[in-house]
């Protein structure tokens, strides 16, 4: 067994003005000290360019976790605000390390050492860790977490996983994906690991086809540049989706522990077949109309042509042992009729009915794991519809719900980032992402992206407030499947 690693009294938050820290990571660490999760010891120090002193950035943090935490919520929020502090930093240049470094040791020296969190853009990130290492803090006790974008490809990604190598060994790099420290997603492998009746079904004996949605109503929401250089399948598909295909179709590891747990996620990204492109679909949104509101097309957001895809859609394979023959249907894209992301397992038929001859027409189970906006898990079963009849028996499809809100009460609904920077305070990796996972990961949409290129694929356009073009139905009803809305 590893020996558990001290749990870091300071936590230096990087990039801690902007929209990331306000409406997520002041909020989930508040929430966190509320329930009595912080060590007291704990101090949090935030940096970035702006220039304020102590007493502002507290003044900033109390109208965002009014803004973007209830009220339940805020137990204790003045003293949360006393462990805040605050250092003006350029991190362009190494002339504002040292006062840094200064800031972060005024409380005397750690104990247990410190946690960073760099969410800054991705071409700070070789000038920030050289500006660390420069001030002495990237010591054997100092932790660093990386929010994405972790590159734009395989080349770029490794490019800023070696700056960050250079001054920190993998065992104290922390990747974030905050879909990892959603609640469903991790009941995913509750659901898999702690019941014995999923398990042996678990597989291209029992199951179809697996389906993995992200849809967003939204469009470019000041992501401009970001988006419109990323697309839906960097933006969405590389991290999120990949990682709920990985947790879907892995292995069951040997411990929930970090090594073991991201061990077989790695076999499931690197056994990902290479895709044709015929296997996918892009678009781009047009005007139309979300929740009853006209709504622009992405080229007049934009205010200029481009050809990035706001929409994708993808049926790829996972060539092992346990799926060898079950496509996995890929979907995410912006301006489409709600906002929700579900994975759908669908199972085969039964290999024989017995109601054939008495009218009763029959559908495969389906299990549906809900993670936004609401958190379920829905088990639709056949079942006889009540009544005597001169007709035969008539079977009818029903779900069994799990809310989570509803099966633990009492629970609060949590922020991603609580679970996540909890995680990085004690120095648990479990939910956080390898280097060998992010470029399998980006080897595959690498991959992708070429085969689009050789066949030179461009988007098609596609009416907001749809699912997206009719390319994306024919993507599966040619494999007899229907998208699960």
């Amino acid at each position: 067994m590893p020996e558990p690693k001290l749990s870091a009294d300071r936590l230096l938050l990087f990039g801690a003005t902007g929209d990331l820290s306000r409406r997520m990571l002041l909020p989930s660490l508040c929430a966190l000290d509320a329930d009595g999760l912080l060590s007291p010891d704990l101090k949090i120090i935030g940096t970035a360019r702006s220039n304020m002193d102590d007493a502002e950035f507290r003044n900033l943090a109390r109208e965002a976790l009014e803004t973007y935490l209830p009220d339940e919520r805020r137990g204790g929020m003045a003293a949360f605000l006393n462990r805040l502090s605050y250092q003006a930093l350029d991190a362009s240049t190494l002339d504002g390390f040292d006062a840094l470094a200064d800031k972060v040791n005024e409380a005397g020296p750690s104990d247990s050492g410190m946690a960073i969190f760099l969410s800054t853009a991705p071409s700070l990130f070789g000038p920030t860790i050289a500006g660390l290492k420069h001030a002495g803090l990237t010591g054997d006790n100092v932790r660093m977490c990386l929010e994405k974008p972790l590159g734009t490809d395989l080349a770029s990604s490794c490019v800023i996983n070696d700056a960050v190598a250079d001054a920190f060994p993998e065992d104290r790099i922390f990747r974030i994906d905050h879909y990892l420290g959603k609640e469903t997603v991790q009941n995913l492998l509750a659901l898999r690991f702690a019941n014995i009746l999923f398990e042996p079904i678990w597989n291209s004996n029992y199951i179809d086809h697996v389906q993995i949605t992200v849809a967003e109503t939204v469009g470019l929401e000041g992501r401009v540049a970001f988006y419109n250089d990323a697309g839906a399948l960097r933006d969405m598909v590389q991290n999120h989706m990949l990682q709920l295909l990985a947790l879907v179709a892995m292995e069951p590891p040997t411990s929930f522990d970090a090594t073991a747990v991201r061990d077989e996620k790695v076999k499931v990204l690197r056994a990902l077949r290479e895709v044709q492109a015929t296997e996918t679909v892009t678009g781009q949104y047009r005007a139309g109309a979300i929740g009853g509101e006209a709504v622009p097309g992405y080229d007049e957001e934009l205010g200029k042509h481009s050809d990035t895809e706001t929409f994708t859609a993808i049926k790829a394979h996972v060539d092992n042992w346990r799926w060898k023959g079950v496509p996995f249907y890929l979907r995410t894209g912006k301006r489409l009729p709600e906002r929700v992301t579900e994975i759908v397992v669908k199972f085969r038929c039964v290999p024989h009915s017995i109601f054939e001859g008495m009218g009763a027409s029959m559908l495969p189970n389906r299990l549906v794991i809900g993670i936004q906006p609401e958190e379920n898990i829905s088990l639709s079963l056949m079942a006889k519809v009540p009544g005597l009849g001169q007709d035969g028996i008539s079977l009818r499809e029903v779900p069994l719900d799990i809310a989570m809100p509803d099966a633990f009460v009492g629970q609060h609904r949590r922020i991603a980032y609580e679970r996540l920077l909890l995680d990085l305070i004690q120095g648990e990796q479990t939910l956080f992402v390898r280097r060998d996972e992010v470029e399998a990961q980006w080897q595959w949409v690498d991959q992708v992206r070429s085969a689009w290129e050789a066949a030179g694929v461009k988007p098609q356009t596609y009416t907001s407030g749809s699912w997206g073009p009719s390319s994306a139905i024919a993507l599966t009803e040619r494999d007899g499947v229907t998208w699960h809305e």
